[in-house]
């Protein structure tokens, strides 16, 4: 006959076994799948048969290359100039049918530095791409540390017990319950470049000192315009996730820090912060792995543009897979983001540790 535990354990995998079959059919099993597809060359709609590529779609997704050259010089040994700078030779002469340079057959400047009289480029056979890891690295270091200290600001604010504090915590929790979409379509009206909100009240507030900005059609401000509207749709929802960590502190701890004088920082740092240390790892884990999920708001508001500023993995991981019908591309992508996410999550963890 069945011990107690062991029937309760049996309940608890029936309970949940459905949720599993759930995560294994849609979650782990296309991953997989996709895992096995970047190693091919499957398009989404082909005539023509699959097959196996290796490591084909890595190496051109992340393939780079540095290349230093010299300035041109003339016959007399003298560097010719071009509009007062040094001249240097056409990147095309070594990345177009040089036999001397093989491994830099294809590949495009990427960015590129003087050093002395030399210059350095960095070369890239996927420009794109790699511009889309830079960019979404830039989102998620904004990201992550601003928004999860507004929200930890705004959950301080809204933890004490005044007339009306419900009411703020559904103006703070409200663009979470909005659509990311309707969100996105808000704003993009916000930053328009002719009659926009924000270009209004800017030249309201500067009596028009301030000139009317392209926010999404400028590639110097468009990511951050995006960053902002983005930390604003989701500080509610962390800022919960903090209230509910500071609610598990115990009020006798602020009690007794106020019989022993403690100030509103000293409390803060000793008492509120240490109590919060799950709860940090939890709010840093949480926003680390949506901003990598940037999507929803570059295809509304940008489609990745002005000139791939706005770019993200994820985005180009759609884009490749579905809009150009390159799905083992796509599935080398979406591997390429595990792996970065799964690494970061670790990294965060291991200096989030309990420490004895």
């Amino acid at each position: 006959m069945a011990s107690k535990f062991q029937r309760s354990n049996r309940t608890g995998w029936l309970m949940a076994g459905p949720a599993g079959l759930l995560i294994a059919g849609f979650v782990i099993l296309p991953f997989f799948f996709a895992f096995a597809l970047s190693f091919t060359n499957q398009r989404l709609i082909s005539p023509n048969p699959t097959e196996f590529t290796g490591l084909a779609n890595y190496r051109q997704l992340l393939g780079m290359a540095v290349l230093t050259v010299d300035p041109v010089v003339d016959a007399a040994g003298a560097v010719v100039l071009k509009d007062g700078v040094p001249e240097y030779p056409a990147i095309r002469s070594f990345t177009r049918n040089n036999p001397d340079y093989p491994h830099l057959q294809g590949m495009r400047e990427w960015t590129s530095f003087t050093w002395g009289d030399s210059r350095t480029y960095i070369l890239a056979r996927d420009v794109v791409f790699l511009t889309a890891i830079v960019n979404t690295f830039i989102f998620v270091i904004v990201v992550a540390p601003v928004q999860a200290g507004l929200a930890l600001g705004l959950a301080l604010l809204i933890n004490q017990r005044l007339r009306g504090i419900n009411l703020f915590r559904a103006i703070y929790f409200m663009p979470v319950v909005v659509s990311i979409v309707v969100v996105s379509l808000l704003w993009r009206f916000i930053y328009d470049g002719n009659s926009g909100l924000l270009n209004n009240l800017l030249g309201a507030i500067s009596f028009g000192a301030i000139p009317q900005i392209d926010w999404l059609g400028n590639p110097s401000t468009a990511l951050g315009a995006i960053i902002a509207m983005s930390i604003w749709q989701a500080v509610g929802f962390h800022m919960v996730i903090w209230l509910s960590g500071l609610q598990t502190i115990s009020p006798t701890l602020y009690e007794a820090g106020a019989i022993e004088g403690a100030s509103k920082w000293q409390t803060f740092r000793y008492i509120t912060w240490p109590g919060l240390r799950n709860t940090a790892v939890l709010v840093l884990i949480v926003i680390t792995m949506q901003a990598f999920a940037l999507f929803a708001q570059i295809d509304v508001m940008t489609s990745g543009g002005p000139l791939d500023s706005t770019q993200t993995i994820v985005f180009q991981a759609i884009e490749r897979g579905y809009g150009k019908q390159d799905i083992s591309g796509g599935s080398a992508i979406s591997v390429i983001l595990f792996v970065i996410v799964l690494t970061i999550s670790l990294i965060q963890r291991w200096l989030t540790r309990e420490r004895t």
